[in-house]
């Protein structure tokens, strides 16, 4: 009598499964042998930038740790949606992840009423990755010998003083508006397809100002082709000392940092979050990995485990009313 009771029993929790939309077998399967498969990390950008380079580091350092090929695969297009929105759709078993960042995590919320994914709800972070001052950087010959000097300079020269980035929408476009709004000036934006075509304008005495990444802007600084006045961290960069914060200046408070992360999709078995946790801690300890990260002028980015969450959310609830202030929309 005892045994058919456990068959009912039994039967009962499998339909119970199956109803909840939940396969048994491949949960199992996930829980007890992941990875057992080449593991793939979406980049929503187009191969080359800052974020391409990360998430091929990590690839790296995830395959070697998890004894199984990890690789990257770019899907660019719509600034950075249609790969993050890819991966918030695909399925949570942990084979597809997303290198997201303040980018795509956080600006988009902010720029976007419509957005096709929420990034609190929709994905897991399962480690943070690493974290970049950015830098206000001039042409070499416009007139200006520091911060203060500059924000005077534009002030007497509304509407005739231009700034690049790598597109409508990106962290430099962003982050520049909400920076001389908060000042008072009026400068134009100049989208590019790409950082790099920005650089050369400036270099031509075409362009003003380029508000990015100290990863991307530091070389061109250091050699003296471009002028650097200020940077967002909230403490001078040992790569830039020379170079005041912002909020030294004492005309704006601006302090943050560009990072980097990866998810996983909301619903992917916890089992397999904790693995991949557990494997992006050894990364972050990496002395390789540290290494190439400051090389780039950044810091590695540790987020305890059961903080993840919680730095998500934090930066949403600081960046989204910044932007919402400067009332920089794109749809």
């Amino acid at each position: 009598m005892k045994n058919w009771q456990n068959k009912i029993l039994f039967v009962k929790l499998l339909g119970l499964l199956v109803l909840l939309g939940i396969n048994p077998n491949t949960t199992f399967a996930q829980s007890s042998d992941y990875p057992n498969r080449a593991i793939k990390i979406i980049v929503p950008i187009a191969p080359g930038g800052g974020t391409d380079i990360i998430g091929r580091k990590v690839a790296q350092k995830l395959g070697e740790i998890l004894h199984q090929s990890a690789f990257v695969e770019n899907k660019a297009g719509a600034g950075s949606l249609i790969g993050t929105d890819f991966v918030a759709k695909a399925t949570p078993d942990g084979y597809t992840l997303l290198v997201g960042g303040l980018f795509n995590m956080v600006m988009n919320k902010a720029l976007m009423k419509n957005l096709s994914y929420d990034p609190a709800k929709d994905f897991i972070p399962v480690g943070y990755v690493s974290s970049y001052p950015f830098v206000f950087t001039v042409r070499p010959d416009l007139p200006v010998k520091d911060f203060p000097d500059f924000v005077r300079y534009a002030k007497e020269r509304p509407g005739q003083l231009s700034y690049g980035s790598a597109g409508i929408g990106t962290l430099q476009h962003v982050w520049a508006h909400v920076l001389t709004s908060n000042l008072g000036l009026d400068l134009v934006h100049v989208p590019f397809k790409g950082a790099p075509p920005a650089y050369q304008e400036m270099m031509a005495g075409r362009l003003d100002v380029i508000f990015d990444n100290i990863s991307a802007v530091k070389a061109y600084v250091q050699s003296g082709k471009l002028k650097g006045i200020a940077t967002s961290g909230e403490s001078r960069s040992v790569f830039l000392p020379e170079i005041p914060t912002i909020n030294e200046s004492n005309l704006t408070k601006f302090s943050g940092e560009s990072w980097f992360g990866i998810f996983a999709p909301a619903g992917t078995p916890p089992a397999v979050i904790s693995k991949l946790r557990e494997a992006m801690v050894q990364i972050n300890k990496d002395p390789e990995f540290i290494l190439q990260v400051e090389k780039d002028g950044g810091r590695v980015l540790n987020v305890a485990q059961n903080e993840q969450d919680k730095f998500l959310i934090s930066q949403i609830n600081l960046w989204v009313p910044s932007v919402n202030k400067s009332k920089l929309k794109l749809d």
